[in-house]
């Protein structure tokens, strides 16, 4: 096991220890460290999904109103 020690602001400090007042602090940190780190890499994946989707839409080709129109009239393929 790892020991982490940082800086907090007291009134930050204060406001954990009562809300979980009655718990294992170790327990309640890591779980709040492993939502974290797991919101961290879904922020990193959705960021390269958006990157992945602007590259396709720079590539594909565009396509007026007018088409769209005619195309829903025509009917989809």
């Amino acid at each position: 096991m790892a020991t982490v020690n940082f800086s907090v602001p007291s009134d930050v400090k204060d406001a954990f220890d009562k809300a979980f007042r009655r718990q294992n602090k170790s327990a309640v940190l890591t779980d709040l460290m492993r939502q974290a780190v797991e919101e961290h890499r879904r922020l990193q994946r959705r960021a390269k999904v958006v990157e992945q989707l602007l590259a396709l839409r720079k590539r594909t080709r565009r396509v007026t109103d007018t088409t769209v129109r005619a195309a829903r009239r025509r009917g989809r393929p």
